[in-house]
């Protein structure tokens, strides 16, 4: 959680670009998605540490309380959700790529929104599903809001849940139909994005009703 006393505010699902600068001068900037609600007093980002990665491993392992960041944002307007929209909402997050959309989830609970929404997030294991007790203390609290987890290499003894990657069918069994026009959003690796929102168009979901955020390898 990072405290922002000049911080002019954001839209769930925007980013932020983290700029550090070493004592020679040199720089490294990496853009991360906001993981908290607008209404939250500070702000969050989540940070996955990645092999080698300049910007992460120092975020991860050598950020101390007291230190300062170099922040430029909030940035982005395309994908952005409101809570005073009433469509039902679907959101596909692959691994660390449910960070914007927590965003968007934390959102909906703060203003008490109880628009029907759907969390279908694909996940490697159960213990790399990123804020699990979160997610499912929000989904018991019964104001329409479900997650449903996908394990894609290890899964629990007795799991039932889905094992296999996104797909026209599963999204046909977990969302809604096309004529209830929800809005979705795709947010993770590309070719997850890729897949899941093809799948959506084959339903027959409108393309601008799919709003889609991807990353990729970016050295960390």
């Amino acid at each position: 959680m990072l405290d922002m006393p000049e911080w002019p505010g954001h839209r769930a699902g925007q980013h932020v670009d983290v700029r550090l600068t070493a004592e020679d001068g040199y720089q490294a900037q990496r853009s991360y998605s906001i993981a908290s609600a607008p209404e939250d007093d500070r702000l969050a980002i989540t940070v996955e540490a990645l092999p080698d990665g300049e910007v992460s491993s120092y975020l991860v392992g050598e950020l101390r309380v007291g230190d300062q960041l170099e922040l430029r944002g909030p940035i982005g307007g395309y994908f952005v959700w409101e809570a005073d929209r009433t469509e039902p909402l679907l959101l596909v997050a692959g691994g660390s790529g449910v960070v914007p959309l927590m965003s968007m989830i934390r959102h909906r609970h703060a203003a008490g929104a109880t628009v029907p929404t759907k969390l279908l997030f694909s996940s490697r294991a159960w213990e790399d599903v990123i804020y699990r007790d979160e997610l499912e203390r929000l989904a018991s609290a019964g104001d329409g809001f479900a997650v449903i987890h996908i394990l894609t290499r290890m899964q629990p003894e007795g799991w039932t849940g889905y094992t296999r990657r996104v797909d026209a069918a599963m999204l046909s069994d977990v969302g809604w139909s096309a004529s209830a026009m929800p809005a979705s959003f795709v947010c993770g690796p590309t070719p997850f994005v890729e897949a899941v929102a093809s799948a959506l168009v084959l339903l027959g979901h409108a393309a601008p009703t799919i709003k889609t955020e991807r990353f990729g390898p970016t050295g960390g």
